[in-house]
């Protein structure tokens, strides 16, 4: 299995494809340009299985009903976001001019930690709140690579002035969840470069201090 990072949306978001050798995929926040992912994922001859979303701001959703519907294939979300895919207000799309809202709420609503398995993809699911109120992280212990979202970025952090927003639960999640993954694990962010847990134990200024 390995990973594509695949920017899409008015922020560059990072959509990420995790990819099986039956040319069978997950999609982590397709935050837009719905029909450059799927003209993407034809040209690959990529099948699908699920959209998994870290959290429901509007620049990691934007896609969602384009690939949803192309492929019938469910959404994953926090419950504590359940709402915000369906209002423009609690998603943040409305505070920067935008206009974004899916047709149809998430299929699957997590309620918890939990271990997914969808075909032969296995992903360990941790609640990661503090950017957002439902920011989840996705961890494939075959790649050795946790799909972070906002919370962790390279030498940086989430921000936190958004609604549900708070700063130091953002802290608590990344030292309690996230820097307790082996060193060498990659972190995909939901913006910028890719960056590792051993990286950011060492550099990030943010995280220096907090216990």
């Amino acid at each position: 299995m390995n990973w594509k990072q695949v920017p899409l949306g008015p922020l560059q978001t990072n959509c990420y494809l995790l990819l099986n050798e039956h040319k069978e995929c997950l999609i982590f926040d397709p935050g837009g340009e719905g029909n450059k992912l799927l003209t993407l994922l034809a040209k690959e001859a990529l099948q699908p299985l699920a959209i998994l979303l870290t959290h429901a701001h509007f620049d990691h959703i934007g896609a969602v009903d384009d690939v949803r519907e192309h492929f019938n294939i469910p959404v994953y979300l926090h419950k504590n976001e359940a709402k915000w895919l369906l209002d423009a207000n609690l998603n943040g799309s409305s505070r920067f001019g935008f206009d974004v809202q899916a047709k149809a709420p998430a299929d699957k609503l997590l309620d918890a930690e939990q271990t997914l398995r969808i075909g032969d993809f296995k992903l360990q699911v941790f609640e990661t709140p503090g950017h957002s109120p439902g920011s989840v992280s996705y961890y494939s212990q075959e790649t050795e690579a946790v799909c972070a979202g906002d919370t962790l970025f390279m030498e940086s952090i989430g921000r936190t002035d958004l609604r549900g927003g708070n700063h130091n639960q953002l802290l608590q999640s990344i030292h309690d969840k996230l820097l307790t993954l082996p060193e060498n694990t990659l972190v995909l962010p939901g913006h910028g470069p890719v960056t590792s847990v051993e990286n950011e134990m060492d550099s990030n200024p943010f995280l220096h201090g907090f216990s």
